[in-house]
């Protein structure tokens, strides 16, 4: 099962691939990315492309693929099982339909790898009111997903999602604009990972512990809100921060906060950003029980530890097809590349691999660094 450091909305992200803006379909676009991760044992890469096209005025559909493909020797997988490679394939196509002042987008998206196959439907409604100064947007997703144990053919367990998000965009002057969003995920079912084990004390063991399965809650209920400014200054650049609050059933709360700063230089855009963020852990973690079964639910994925993380990105692109007449079919293409430099402290979980030993093992701290490259091309 391929660990995901949220590369895949990162791309989506950067690709264009969310609902386009009420009252304006997305412009005819196509675009070739390249990312890799690489960090904690881990390293992700893969291509992706995408494809926008305007049909008449009203309709503009999308279709996008990528691939991840994984080289894990994490803290995870060292500790308790071997390394692995692993390789998930994705695609997804949607369709924008434009009627006046309202935006009405349906996607869909199939995410398929050796023992996790993931389906997600999502529907949205923008609509532009008071002169086009405010934007309502509703939208739903649902997904269906299938787990499955690589070491086990026989093993199959469901969970099924649902997101729903409400959000508000509104420009405040000539300059600001801003919008406050709020999302609810309900996820029930299997939500445990088959390969992960907890650790706890064990006297008889030479370690000091000994290992078993970890065990989940069946049902999750999260719950985030989030708010983003962004102010346009004279010389064309623009300045843009962001508060995000989460919390959720299992005892998780956190707090995430980003400023970032955009310059365009001729046919340069420059912009950075720094990302600060900070959680609470899961009511059933720890990093080592007391004793076997010692509660209900009980975790030691490191996700649910409380931590501290810090990111920094760096982006450039390039526009080099441009100006009035373009160049034979392409309007503008451009050239675009990013660097993320990501740092995690673990509060509470510890590296077991630095062979300190039972119970002087240090916290674990993690560093990646996250590298895209992609083109873009309008038409």
């Amino acid at each position: 099962m391929i660990f995901r450091y949220g590369i895949a909305v990162s791309i989506l992200t950067v690709l264009g691939c969310g609902s386009a803006a009420a009252g304006v379909l997305p412009e005819d676009r196509g675009d070739v990315l390249y990312h890799l991760y690489d960090g904690g044992g881990v390293t992700i890469d893969g291509p992706s492309v995408l494809v926008r096209k305007q049909i008449g005025a009203s309709i503009s559909v999308v279709g996008n693929y990528y691939v991840d493909m994984v080289s894990s020797a994490s803290i995870d997988v060292i500790t308790t099982a071997s390394p692995y490679t692993e390789e998930r394939k994705q695609w997804s196509l949607g369709m924008d339909y434009l009627r006046g002042n309202t935006t009405m987008s349906v996607n869909y998206t199939s995410s398929v790898e050796s023992d996790f196959d993931a389906t997600t439907y999502s529907f949205s409604v923008s609509q532009d009111m008071f002169g086009d100064l405010t934007t309502l947007t509703l939208s739903y997703a649902l997904g269906d997903d299938i787990v499955g144990a690589s070491t086990d053919p026989t093993f199959e367990r469901e969970n099924d999602r649902q997101h729903y998000g409400i959000g508000l965009t509104q420009i405040l002057t000539r300059n600001l604009i801003s919008s406050l969003n709020f999302e609810v995920i309900t996820d029930e079912g299997y939500l445990n990972n088959p390969y992960r084990s907890v650790r706890y004390a064990d006297p008889g063991s030479a370690l000091g512990y000994s290992y078993e399965s970890e065990l989940y809650p069946s049902t999750r209920t999260s719950s985030a809100v989030g708010l983003r400014a962004k102010y346009y200054l004279p010389y064309r650049a623009a300045i843009e921060g962001e508060y995000r609050y989460f919390t959720d059933t299992w005892g998780i709360e956190s707090s995430t906060m980003s400023l970032g700063y955009t310059h365009p230089w001729g046919p340069w855009t420059f912009s950075a950003r720094f990302r600060y963020h900070d959680q609470t852990g899961a009511d059933f973690f720890s990093d080592l029980f007391p004793y076997s079964q010692a509660t209900n639910f009980r975790g030691r994925d490191k996700e649910l530890s409380p931590l501290t993380s810090n990111t920094v990105k760096l982006a450039a692109s390039y526009e080099f097809i441009g100006g009035a007449e373009g160049w034979r079919f392409l309007k503008k293409a451009t050239v675009n590349a990013s660097v993320d430099i990501l740092t995690v402290d673990y509060h509470e979980f510890r590296d077991l691999s630095t062979g300190a030993g039972f119970p002087g093992e240090p916290l674990y701290a993690l560093e990646a660094n996250v590298f895209q490259i992609f083109f873009s091309f309008w038409y």
